[in-house]
């Protein structure tokens, strides 16, 4: 059987990705001061306009404003912002039922994680090649004047009997300087971003395949003059490039008690185990909270008929190995250090340097 799946990615200065950094960036200042430091504070933006609002309950004497205008620098805005905030406290009514004297969930929510063997980080591959344009290009764009940190890239691979074998179309859309013609966009973006990244596969899965430079024609006007951003508006992006399911609540700007994230994290890590484990092709983990509990109330293995093992053995693997709990969650992730802030671009999921990636032995 064939068919065509497809994910996308985006780069920093997408101005929903923007959001995310700036989130998380407030975030790692936090918990740089402050361990426990209970946060969920998000960022709007557009032209020249950031609207920084949430919850923040942390002994941290936070500079919203400066960790903000760090980040758009450092995406490469060279305008001033207009900051406004409305931040409070945390809400003593969520806090007392989160921190006791076992850490319990700071919501209720179910989340999911997924792996798969058809790349070696265990991923889906279309998000895969997705997320390594957008960080050859961002990597690329660094390196002169002409190009500007808003891009997009869109990977559609052909599988047959459940196994990727062709690049089918291949989308990448970059902003630029007006002084660059839409040609000279093209063969630059062809030569410096897509073959260097293509070359990593082998001519089969790049023959035929459709290659989209910048199909708008052009592409100056870019971030948050472009369009519009918000913190959270690409969860699919951020996870598993709609190949596995995903719970609905965002990570960026959420610390550690929010299962949201932490939650996730920890799906994804067992769904891995038990791949690079091959116990199963395939899996998905999804885990059921409720607020004001420490361990889910619900949790589901899947998959997808791809087990080597009785489905059984795999819950057994699963139970007596991974611990629900919050807090060790949280404990065996090491959840509580400043690491988000490079965690909300280029994908949460199929990076080595997170520890919710290794494998447990």
């Amino acid at each position: 059987m064939k068919k065509v799946i497809t994910s996308e990615s985006v780069s920093v200065g997408h101005p929903d990705k923007t959001c995310d950094i700036i989130a998380d960036a407030i975030l790692d200042e936090a918990l740089k001061v402050d361990k426990d430091s209970q946060m969920a504070v998000e960022c709007a933006i557009k032209n020249d306009k950031l609207f920084l609002y949430g919850e923040a309950t942390t002994k941290a004497n936070l500079d919203y404003e400066k960790i903000a205008k760090d980040v758009l620098k450092e995406i490469g805005y060279k305008n001033d912002f207009i900051i406004t905030k409305e931040i409070s406290q945390q809400s003593p009514d969520i806090y007392q039922a989160v921190v006791k004297k076992q850490l319990c969930a700071n919501d209720q929510g179910m989340v999911y994680g997924y792996a798969c063997n058809e790349t070696k980080e265990l991923m889906p591959m279309p998000i895969m090649v997705a997320h390594k344009l957008m960080k050859k290009y961002d990597e690329f764009r660094r390196k002169g004047e002409d190009f500007f940190a808003d891009a997009k890239t869109q990977v559609s691979i052909l599988y047959e009997d459940d196994k990727p074998v062709q690049f089918d179309c291949i989308i990448i859309s970059v902003s630029h300087s007006a002084k660059i013609q839409w040609q000279e966009v093209k063969e630059i973006i062809e030569k410096e971003v897509l073959k260097p990244i293509l070359q990593e596969y082998s001519s089969f899965y790049v023959k035929n395949s459709k290659i989209l430079i910048n199909p708008s024609g052009k592409f100056t006007i870019w971030g948050s003059f472009s369009d519009s951003g918000c913190v959270g508006r690409k969860i699919v992006v951020d996870t598993y490039g709609g190949v596995g399911r995903v719970g609905g609540g965002c990570f960026s700007s959420k610390n550690a008690t929010k299962v949201d994230r932490s939650g996730a994290y920890y799906a994804r890590y067992i769904a891995k185990n038990v791949v690079a484990h091959n116990l199963a092709d395939k899996c998905e983990i999804q885990i059921g909270f409720s607020i004001g509990l420490a361990k889910p109330v619900a949790i589901y293995i899947e998959c997808f008929g791809t087990n080597k093992v009785p489905l059984s053995e795999i819950e057994s693997y699963v139970f007596n190995n991974f611990d629900f709990s919050l807090d060790n969650i949280i404990k065996e992730l090491d959840l509580l250090k400043p690491i988000y802030k490079k965690t909300a671009s280029f994908g949460h999921f199929g990076r080595e340097e997170f520890s919710w990636e290794k494998i447990k032995n």
